[in-house]
């Protein structure tokens, strides 16, 4: 039997594959794919979300707590295969534009590029993914740690099959698929929106359609549907228990609703080395058959 086509999540904190692509993953893990997760930093920087936890001795225990936190959410999602790079979590810094002089000197921002790409280069060719998914170029949204984990991913995807970058880094892998999650662009979040004011559900999102231009592009095309995969998504953010208030806006919109007005999960396809017909509707088309 050939060996299943493999997946590869590249996150760049603690909770970020719980929110990304998560029920993706479980559906893949479910129809036996081989599925697998990068996670860039170690969390030490997140705030305490969670009113629950905002308890004393938590902020102590930060970093074993949040590896516990990441084993748990990955047991629920199914997967069992986890590459920690082990970088220290640059922090959020608002309005950031990419000067790493206001971080501290030794996070995963201001590690040399060629170095974090190295690291992730030697994980791509020992375990052999044919896709790898990450975030668009601007993080999703600008965390300095989302923006690295954009660019050593790219950078990763663009090196590992080259035999002359990284020779010390094991034998080439080309990956053949790159990409971007589509976490809420803005046909879902209307979506959500319109299925909220239906249904005299208080909705999370008219602050953020306010706020979104009018020159926004939809980009998506790749559509996955994981309606059957909601439950344990919201399971595995849950288990992020310092991050995650199961009262927050998050969990505002039943995922019953959700299922019912957009089943799916979307992503951009940035690079691709085989044929498929856009809209694409998983992201093994062209890699399969």
């Amino acid at each position: 039997m050939p060996a299943p086509l493999h997946a590869m999540f590249v996150h760049a904190h603690p909770d970020d594959e719980s929110s990304k692509g998560a029920a993706t993953m479980a559906r893949y893990v479910k129809e036996g794919y081989r599925v697998s997760v990068v996670t860039c930093t170690d969390g030490s920087q997140g705030d305490i979300l969670n009113p629950a936890m905002d308890r004393p001795g938590v902020r102590d225990r930060i970093l074993e707590i949040r590896r516990e936190e990441l084993a748990r959410a990955l047991e629920i999602l199914g997967v069992t295969e986890h590459f920690d790079l082990g970088y220290a979590d640059s922090g959020y810094l608002e309005d950031f534009v990419g000067d790493g002089t206001l971080l501290a000197a030794d996070c995963f921002y201001n590690v040399p590029l060629d170095s974090s790409v190295e690291r992730l280069v030697r994980i791509v060719r020992a375990e052999r993914p044919d896709v790898l998914v990450t975030y668009p170029e601007n993080g999703g949204y600008p965390h300095p740690d989302h923006i690295r984990c954009h660019e050593i991913s790219v950078g990763a995807f663009e090196a590992a099959g080259d035999a002359g970058r990284y020779p010390d880094a094991g034998p080439p892998w080309t990956v053949r698929k790159l990409y971007y999650v589509g976490a809420f662009n803005r046909r879902r979040v209307e979506a959500l929106h319109r299925a909220c004011l239906d249904r005299d559900i208080e909705s999370p999102f008219g602050e953020w359609l306010e706020r979104w231009g009018d020159d926004d592009v939809d980009r998506t095309t790749t559509s996955v549907d994981v309606g059957d995969f909601f439950s344990q998504r919201s399971q595995a953010l849950i288990a992020h228990a310092t991050q995650i208030d199961p009262e927050g806006m998050w969990f505002r919109v039943p995922d019953e609703v959700v299922r019912e007005v957009y089943p799916c999960e979307d992503f951009v396809l940035a690079r691709s080395l085989v044929d498929s017909d856009i809209p694409e509707q998983s992201l093994f088309d062209g890699l399969e058959g």
